[in-house]
């Protein structure tokens, strides 16, 4: 039985909310260094609303309200935190 490209967005979807999850995790656990966790944190933000808003499309049920409001919300969530990653990337040592 072939996988239709509806459900393996959702597959690559769970595997970026996992990834997104591990990158929050370490930033919590593990970095020391505040601009690293910062970015960890930030590319863990990234992976998990950009997965979420490809679970919302990829649904076959009629969206509610809470699915409305992570439409609305998660691209809000995502571009700021690109604006943090881009403000926070510089050429210097992070050491």
């Amino acid at each position: 039985m072939p996988i239709s490209p509806a459900q393996l967005a959702v597959l690559v979807s769970w595997i970026a909310t996992g990834l997104g999850l591990g990158l929050w995790a370490w930033s919590f656990f593990r970095e020391k260094n505040a601009i690293r966790k910062l970015r960890f944190l930030d590319c863990g933000v990234v992976l998990i609303f950009s997965a979420v808003l490809v679970r919302i499309v990829a649904q076959e049920r009629p969206m509610n309200a809470i699915d409305w409001t992570l439409v609305f919300l998660s691209p809000l969530f995502i571009v700021a935190a690109f604006w943090r990653l881009a403000r926070t990337a510089c050429p210097g040592d992070y050491e």
